[in-house]
């Protein structure tokens, strides 16, 4: 026998005469063993078979990863045929396949790795491939921070921890109340609440802001993120009025302004003197232009003077008007939400320059960009009812904005 036991001789019956095809052997349980006697096992798992991972590549398929893999299209087949609405159905370039085999070589698990947050496992159970979702969630770690602007709102925020989407996103919050082109001073302070979001004891993504406060020229803004009780989630000042307001100030990423509304200025290339009904946003070429406000695009095309341009309508008062673009992404008749990109920065037409030309019509008439919020529609504000919920809600973060804002301005005066 492949193992022997030593132990009492009164535990094992005689051994039959010699040619005889078997030997009777009577084992006893286990547990009837003296422990003295019984000699210690050692049983060691088998280790685990290697993964074997392949990047998906621009214009791979399955097929094509499992024969890299050294598997057939038949050993893809018994993997799909009972899992054909599962993550094989389609791939991407930079998802994982992995490969493990058996002793013999055949295929045991296939592991297809989405994201960092999802991994689909297809296992080799009987003669089928059964799939199973290992699910991530990422922790969410509350963070604050606090900056002063010494030359641009970008700078401060890289120097202050933030990543480049979420210092777009505090632009967002507050682009109803501020013109991140031409409003931030040197000395204005921001103060930050956001969620960071870590997986496995390391930064993963950025999570939601959920609260900010602006001190731009002596005058403070606050935001507070806030789901209301129809699930819908937006940003509120500290009276509960929308951040969100009809109109953006700067239709664009916050860069530097070149020329603004001037009735009389002389134009840089017909050297005459024409009204300059708006303003020049100069900024690279390739530059995203966001609309203004919700509307429906009225004009959209070339012509020698406004190069690509687009012209959009707000409700029957407002328009609203985006000139010398590099490329038009959006066409006569669309409708657009406040934030959608309908163009880039270019110079086309009769442009010197990369800029964008933005123009605000009233009732048909020109309008300086820059003046005209004081006349537009109000924001929505939080039902009446409702308030005590939000106010309730922002309590603790207020106290935390105000908190930070004391230290601050307790180290300055430092």
């Amino acid at each position: 026998m492949g193992l022997s036991l030593s132990g009492p001789r009164d535990a094992l019956e005689p051994a039959t005469a010699a040619g005889s095809r078997a030997t009777a052997i009577k084992t006893p349980l286990v547990a009837e063993l003296d422990p003295d006697v019984l000699p210690e096992l050692v049983i060691e798992a088998s280790p685990e078979p290697p993964w074997r991972d392949f990047t998906v590549q621009d214009g791979d398929n399955l097929s094509l990863i499992f024969n890299r893999a050294g598997f057939t299209d038949t050993d893809l087949y018994r993997v799909a045929r009972a899992n054909d609405d599962r993550s094989l159905k389609r791939i991407y370039p930079g998802e994982t396949i992995g490969f493990q085999s058996n002793v013999e070589g055949g295929l045991l698990t296939l592991r297809h790795v989405q994201s960092p947050l999802l991994t689909t496992l297809y296992s080799l159970q009987g003669d089928v491939y059964v799939a199973t979702d290992l699910a991530k969630q990422p922790d969410r770690v509350a963070r604050d921070t606090s900056m002063t602007i010494d030359s641009s709102l970008f700078i401060a925020g890289t120097q202050a921890g933030l990543s480049d989407a979420m210092i777009m996103e505090l632009a967002g919050i507050f682009g109803g109340v501020i013109d991140f082109v031409l409003d931030p001073r040197t000395g204005d302070t921001i103060h930050v609440l956001y969620e960071e979001l870590m997986l496995d004891g390391a930064r993963f993504d950025d999570g939601p802001i959920l609260a900010a406060s602006f001190t731009n020229r002596g005058e403070t803004f606050e935001a507070y993120r806030y789901t209301d009780v129809e699930g819908d989630t937006s940003y509120y000042n500290q009276k509960g009025v929308s951040m969100r307001k009809a109109f953006l100030l700067a239709p664009l990423d916050f860069t530097r302004v070149s020329s603004n509304f001037n009735p009389n200025r002389l134009h840089p290339i017909y050297k005459t003197q024409r009204p300059h009904r708006g303003t020049d946003y100069a900024a690279p070429r390739g530059t995203p232009v966001y609309a203004a406000g919700d509307g429906r695009v009225i004009e959209a095309g070339y012509t020698r003077a406004n190069g690509n341009y687009a012209f959009i309508q707000h409700g029957e008062q407002f328009e609203t008007h985006y000139l010398h673009l590099h490329r038009l992404k959006v066409k006569k008749g669309a409708r657009v939400t406040q934030g959608d990109v309908i163009g880039t920065v270019g110079s086309t037409g009769a442009a010197t320059g990369p800029h964008l030309h933005y123009e605000f019509l009233v009732n048909g008439v020109h309008r300086n960009p820059r003046t005209v919020h004081k006349m537009l529609p109000k924001a929505r504000s939080l039902p009446e009812d409702e308030l005590p919920r939000y106010l309730a809600s922002i309590r603790q973060p207020t106290q935390q904005l105000a908190s930070l804002r004391s230290a601050q301005q307790l180290a300055s005066a430092e």
